[in-house]
């Protein structure tokens, strides 16, 4: 797997936009993006803002663009489920010194979690040992 470049927190946003609509023209992208950050209670960013991230994420390879017709399309370069990953070993290697037990035991410790989640997180388990 090719490393994704990583996307900042706006490209994220982005992202994940993206990912929930498809492919998408840098409107659409930034009626979505304002839909959500007034949901969250958090400031609008302008149509020029949206449309520069966007270029942005084009040159850095985070998305590819249409341009065969007037409006241009822009898709992801990635898929939602690698660059999770990426991002994920990144940050575990980062912050638990590529600890995945660390990372797993401190987010049980600080979070309500339901029997529905435990049932869950046991069959993953239960998967992986039968697996090794």
């Amino acid at each position: 797997m090719n490393p994704i470049p990583k996307p900042t927190e706006a490209e994220l946003e982005i992202l994940q936009i993206l990912w929930e609509h498809g492919p998408s023209s840098v409107r659409v992208v930034h009626e979505q993006l304002n839909e959500a950050r007034l949901a969250n209670n958090r400031e609008e960013v302008g149509y020029t803002t949206t449309l520069k991230i966007m270029q942005i994420m084009a040159d850095k390879g985070l998305v590819t663009r249409d341009t065969s017709t007037r409006t241009h399309i822009y898709a992801t370069a990635a898929k939602e489920e690698d660059t999770q990953q990426q991002l994920l070993q990144r940050f575990v290697d980062a912050t638990f010194r590529g600890s995945a037990m660390k990372l797993v035991m401190q987010a049980l410790g600080n979070q309500q979690v339901s029997a529905e989640e435990l049932d869950e997180i046991k069959a993953l388990i239960e998967k992986l040992e039968k697996e090794q």
